[in-house]
């Protein structure tokens, strides 16, 4: 069952109280800029560490202060809402921040003499931005329309992770919540476990469908019309322009800040269906997908920051739906803190076990043989 809008107002009459907050979601790529001033200003190293202590710090304080926003839009609102072209521009005007600060960190890695502190943390600092830029070409890449999928890809390339785009709407989406899914973390699977799992097999996943794709039709899948080689392409372009640009001593800097964006992307993957599965039917299918098969959240500046990311159940039982429309409901299973927050705590599995085990197992009914299982050996 979903929360539902406050029942006192007309659906015609409704307006999203999270529109004035929005804007916020475009501060991210903006915090580089303000640990280049603070750098400038010799405030030295610790500069550069601004953007992931204000995304892993700052907001989960936020989040823990003003709690959880369960309201949702009538659904008479919902068509209204969704051809607002407000909420499509902050999507797009991520990408000229993403790329703008991109292009500030390179020039600074190049540029200047830093130390191991600073040179670290503008790597943590770009591959944060890069990372859930991601998340923006999640939003972007399910839609429909054409130059939101290609924009899709754009936000994609600084991280080299174009696959996304194939394996996620096509692989994940389908077979989520099932030990066939390399993007679903399974119950007791540690993050650091989880990490090439997801990595490689998403790599494997995205080209076996692809290649399937062009098999079908007769063709061969050696073609720029291969959406993993254009959105590589992207990644390959862009590199070279940089390099041609700041020499090749920014390639090291590109790779790096390249592992710490998607690793963020799988860091999140690892949370988003923790142990969750799909049962079987009578026929021996895999069960709908429904809100009971992701971890939501609705803490509310990390769904500011996100798009609503964190609203994951709605997004998968509803994969066009946009951003600003998705819904909280009762049923989805509940992380106890923002993605922000437990984004840090995956990184520590024995935490993240002790926090989490117990919450699949309640949510099972203390029934283990119904969760996803890791089976070592």
């Amino acid at each position: 069952m979903a929360v539902d809008a406050d029942p006192t107002v007309e659906p015609a009459d409704w307006r999203d109280p999270r529109k004035p907050l929005w804007p916020l979601a475009l501060l991210v790529p903006a915090l580089p800029f303000a640990g280049f001033v603070l750098w400038r200003a010799g405030v030295g190293a610790s500069s550069w560490w601004l953007t992931p202590v204000v995304v892993f710090g700052l907001i989960p304080v936020i989040d823990l202060l003003l709690g959880d926003d369960r309201q949702n839009p009538p659904e008479e609102a919902v068509p209204r809402l969704s051809a607002d072209g407000y909420y499509r521009w902050l999507t797009y005007l991520y990408l000229p921040a993403q790329y703008a600060a991109l292009v500030l960190c390179c020039a600074v890695w190049t540029g200047d003499a830093l130390s191991v502190a600073g040179a670290a943390g503008l790597v943590a600092t770009v591959g944060v931005v890069n990372g859930i830029a991601i998340n923006t070409a999640h939003e972007l890449g399910h839609k429909r329309e054409r130059v939101e999928r290609w924009l899709s890809k754009v936000a994609l390339a600084p991280t080299g992770y174009g696959h996304f785009f194939v394996e996620h709407n096509r692989g994940h989406h389908v077979r989520v919540a099932t030990r066939e899914d390399p993007a679903s973390s399974r119950l007791g699977e540690g993050f650091w476990a989880f990490w090439p799992r997801t990595v490689f097999g998403s790599l494997r996943s995205a080209w076996r469908l692809e290649t399937a794709r062009f098999r079908v039709r007769g063709r061969s899948p050696w073609t720029l019309r291969n959406e993993l080689f254009n959105a590589w392409a992207l990644t390959l372009l862009l590199y070279v322009a940089l390099t041609l640009a700041f020499g090749p001593g920014v390639l090291p800097f590109l790779a790096l800040q390249a592992v710490v964006g998607f690793t963020l992307l799988e860091v999140v993957n690892y949370l988003e269906h923790y142990g969750l599965a799909r049962q079987r039917t009578p026929a021996g299918r895999y069960e709908r997908v429904d809100p009971r098969h992701s971890w939501n959240s609705d803490r509310t500046v990390t769904n500011v920051f996100l798009f609503q990311l964190q609203r994951h159940s709605d997004h998968h039982a509803n994969p066009l739906r946009r951003y600003q429309t998705l819904r909280s409901f009762d049923v989805s299973p509940r992380l106890p803190a923002g993605y922000a927050t437990m984004v840090v705590v995956a990184l520590v599995p024995p935490l993240w076990r002790r926090v989490m085990d117990r919450r699949v197992l309640a949510h099972y009914d203390g029934d283990r043989t119904r969760a996803n299982l890791h089976r070592r050996g």
